[in-house]
């Protein structure tokens, strides 16, 4: 392992206005802190939002989609998750522990359907927007906020040391020119909430209740004991917003630990609020996972509100779903970590967020000596809270009884650092846009007590924040 990177110190200023300078970027990315502690008052918010990053200049590119996997437009060989582990490891290099822990490494997305590459699995359904499976940057330079201590750096790293054939500049030339541009970034206007676009639903109400029904006979069959079923609304975005305003609108309305705004090629973009975290890897091999099973609206006053958090909390049928997938997670990190190290840290604790209710559990272990972030991701590949239990069948039955192909949804979004650290979110609360094209995408998990109806309405009420984002109505009318 080479050395660490160059750490340069800057002025610190509003990470989200730093990005700006960089969101028409063809790929870069802005991983987000934009709820640090939940909405105000709040003491059931997540304390996971510290840093936020930017990444850009890649001097890698991996993507894959039906026609296999490329590196900067190139074809290569190996599925993705063996593309990632090769050139991870080719630059592999160290890190300063008195710092933000991403300091140069591996960003982007994975799409859902990678499953297939993981597991044998019915072929990806055809209908659905047009994006690669996969988009992930390496990126030789990076710029870390801290927003607790509100102090920022630029890391910049030799990458050339590990591949002669690359050309970068110098690290100290290319955190200047990163730090140039942070500077000279104008401050944000206020979030534009006037121009508007419309949705309409893939399936009526009626219909998707039905696919509930259809999950719930499996269940009553022995098929399996939960599944993850979800339903999409398609919009269309005006052309006076642009999909970084679109992500400003979506922030606003929805303030997320794990937000994340991808550009990944021409026309498309990725605009997440995930409150749930997938997978955090030390570079010492300590593994956490914090899967979200269980959702209530907020109430519109206090009492209203801490009636449906104890509603929540008291739910037989949410505390059941959380429990199985927790049982999933357990056996996924079996695959890779060391006997016994597995364990529930935290099981259907309340966290809340700007418009609902959550449980969310944890569950830890320690990587065997001789496993990193990409084995990780293949034993666990996507996450149990997006798929059901068992996870095979359970994804058998969505692609089965879902009309689209997830794509971006319901993957994750992660970084890997060059030191083997790693942390992701799952691909929920998430905007895919692909030209004029916008696709929000809501669900849960169905068990063999679920009402359709009631699992209707909580798509919707996780769905409202994206669908506000694209169409502000009464939003627009209050900023006037």
């Amino acid at each position: 392992m080479t050395e660490g990177p160059t750490a340069t110190p800057i002025p610190y200023r509003d990470p989200l206005s730093a990005f700006a300078a960089f969101s028409g970027d063809p790929v870069a990315a802005f991983l987000d802190s934009a709820a640090e502690a939940g909405p105000p008052g709040n003491p059931r918010g997540s304390p996971r939002g510290r840093y936020a990053y930017i990444a850009a200049d890649p001097l890698r590119v991996i993507t894959a989609a039906k026609g296999g996997t490329s590196v900067d437009g190139a074809p290569v060989k190996g599925d993705p998750f063996e593309v990632l582990e090769r050139l991870l490891n080719k630059f592999r290099m160290g890190n300063d522990p008195d710092l933000p822990p991403f300091q140069g490494g591996a960003v982007g997305y994975l799409g859902y359907e990678l499953g297939r590459h993981l597991e044998r699995l019915p072929p990806p359904l055809q209908t659905g927007l047009d994006l690669p499976d996969l988009v992930i940057g390496l990126y030789d330079t990076i710029a870390a906020f801290d927003v607790q201590t509100r102090q920022a750096w630029i890391f910049a790293r030799d990458a050339g040391a590990a591949d002669g054939t690359l050309g970068r500049p110098t690290p100290e030339a290319r955190a200047e020119a990163m730090a140039a541009r942070i500077a000279d970034a104008p401050p944000l206007a206020s979030v534009d909430w006037g121009p508007a676009g419309s949705w309409r639903p893939e399936l009526s109400r009626r219909q998707y209740e039905d696919m509930v029904s259809r999950a719930i006979t499996y269940i009553h069959a022995g098929d399996i004991f939960q599944a993850n079923l979800t339903q999409r609304l398609l919009g269309t975005r005006p052309e006076g917003l642009s999909p970084f305003m679109l992500y400003r609108r979506l922030r606003a309305l929805s303030p997320a630990p794990f937000g994340a705004y991808l550009t990944a090629g021409p026309g498309m973009a990725i605009a997440s609020a995930s409150p749930e975290r997938f997978l955090k890897l030390t570079p010492g091999g300590h593994v956490s996972t914090r899967p979200i099973k269980g959702t209530r609206p907020r109430g519109r006053t206090p009492a209203e509100d801490e009636k449906l958090a104890r509603e929540l909390i008291e739910s037989e049928k949410d505390q059941a779903e959380n429990l199985m997938i927790v049982d999933l997670l357990r056996n996924d990190l079996s695959r890779v970590c060391r006997l016994g190290s597995v364990e529930v840290k935290e099981l259907a604790g309340l966290e809340s967020f700007a418009n609902v209710h959550h449980l969310v559990s944890e569950v830890r272990g320690t990587l065997f000596p001789n496993r990193g972030a990409v084995d990780l991701l293949r034993a666990t590949f996507p996450g149990g809270s997006v798929t059901g239990a068992p996870k095979i069948r359970a994804m058998e039955i969505i692609n089965e009884l879902e009309p689209a192909r997830r794509g971006p949804y319901c993957g994750a979004i992660a970084w890997i650092g060059f030191d083997g650290a790693m942390d992701s979110s799952i691909v929920i609360r998430t905007l895919v846009i692909k030209d004029r094209q916008v696709a929000a995408q809501a669900g849960g998990g169905i068990v063999a007590d679920s009402d359709p109806g009631a699992e209707y309405e909580e798509a919707m009420d996780k769905a409202w924040a994206m669908l506000q984002s694209l169409d502000p109505g009464e939003i627009a009318k209050e900023q006037a």
